[in-house]
């Protein structure tokens, strides 16, 4: 088909014609960035976090009173938890991965470095490793020897062990394709020498970190308490942690009825918890494209209605001078697709436009090219689908039409 009378056409509606291009290249650019970060929030909500979260559950108790001696009562109520039907493991952990209360500090590579190597995160408690259910790649976890009561080491009463568990993703950032094993870090402005026994496959953070940080994780042999802060983890069986968790906070209340039960929650409403403004974010961006592919849709539907109707003589002259139906609905069908095709050019340019803004304010990855043909496509096949309608009524002029006025 020839597509200068197309052109020649456009031309004399250049008003029409270009506002029609305008939205589609917003819609372009708008859909792109939303359908890419749409993907980012759902990665981001799917990050893996190393444990095994289908049989692990948490539990927050606050005691009233003062108890004498804390570490006693530690061991005691572990004890219990541990001799429940069900339970593989039990021990109190200062946090949990993607929990909503962390605790942090800096690696070093040499000692009293004035600048940090590293910011990173960390998980107390005797054998919390395996309690979650970390993997270990390399090495070993801690010795039962090696662990110290954390509240003793804040007192001074006690010495830190020197040794370290890290995550892959720490031990790549420290010491790039080289063994862990046997290297040796510093804490914070610490002198004391810790060396890396053991390497998890992956340890997620807690509290509110980044993508880059959610893996920058340890170990540490500090053993914890509920009176500092501690609380309960415990991996039950596969498929018993529902009915764990509930004999656990009776095991608990039974050892001391005053004890208040601040939270009691699988790791899945925990995850469901940290995520939930991620799939939010994710539902709304996703409404706002099909708002704006369906106003797109209407603005083609509504232009391609008045462009018939404006061009019912000049459709029925074509048809009288031998020009099939198949053909009228060639020509809008081009039209449209010309008009797209100029928005989406326009539109991609946008998308990277506003892409670059959001890197650099909100420090969001960089758009995909494989984004934008993905959204022309989209467009192209709306706008095909949207201007249907109106080409066949305009396939439908008699030629008869030609004769009147």
């Amino acid at each position: 088909m020839e597509i200068g009378p197309i052109f020649s056409a456009l031309r004399r509606h250049r008003l029409t014609a270009s506002l029609v291009v305008l939205e589609i290249a917003l819609t372009c650019a708008i859909v792109c960035n939303a359908v890419f970060l749409v993907g980012d929030r759902l990665a981001i909500a799917d990050t893996p976090s190393g444990i095994d979260e289908a049989n692990v559950v948490h539990i927050v108790a606050s005691d009233i009173g003062r108890h004498g001696d804390d570490h006693a009562r530690t061991e005691a109520d572990l004890a219990a938890l541990r001799a429940i039907p069900g339970v593989m493991a039990a021990t109190i952990s200062n946090s949990v991965p993607f929990g909503d209360t962390s605790w942090g500090s800096n690696l070093n590579l040499a000692p009293n470095q004035r600048t940090s190597t590293v910011d990173v995160k960390n998980f107390y408690g005797e054998s919390v490793g395996e309690t979650l259910g970390t993997h270990l790649v390399a090495g070993r976890f801690f010795e039962p020897t090696e662990y110290v009561w954390l509240d003793d080491l804040v007192a001074g009463k006690a010495k830190p062990a020197a040794v370290i568990v890290i995550t892959q993703g720490l031990a790549r950032h420290l010491f790039g394709d080289a063994s862990a094993l046997g290297r040796s870090v510093w804490a914070g402005s610490s002198d004391t020498e810790m060396r890396v026994v053991g390497v998890v496959d992956r340890l997620a953070a807690a509290g509110g970190v980044d993508r880059s940080d959610v893996e920058l994780t340890t170990l540490m042999p500090w053993r914890e308490s509920t009176s500092v802060g501690g609380s309960f983890i415990i991996r039950s069986q596969p498929g018993q942690a529902d009915r764990v968790l509930a004999l656990a906070v009776e095991t608990l209340k039974k050892i001391d009825p005053r004890r208040v039960i601040v939270k009691k929650e699988t790791y899945k409403a925990i995850r469901d918890d940290r995520f939930a403004g991620d799939r939010a974010m994710a539902g709304l961006l996703v409404a706002v494209c099909v708002i704006l592919l369906i106003v797109t849709a209407l603005g083609i539907v509504g232009l391609a209605s008045f462009w018939v109707g404006q061009r019912r003589r000049q459709i029925g002259v074509r048809r009288a001078l031998g020009a099939r139906r198949v053909d009228v609905l060639r020509y809008f069908q081009t039209e449209n697709f010309l008009l797209a095709s100029m928005g989406i050019v326009i539109g991609m340019a946008l998308a990277y436009g506003i892409n670059l803004f959001l890197m650099r304010e909100y420090e969001l990855p960089r758009l995909p090219l494989v984004y934008l043909p993905i959204g022309a496509v989209l467009l192209w096949l709306l706008g095909q689908v949207a201007v249907l309608a109106p080409a066949l009524r305009a396939a439908s002029v008699p030629p008869v039409v030609a004769t009147r006025g």
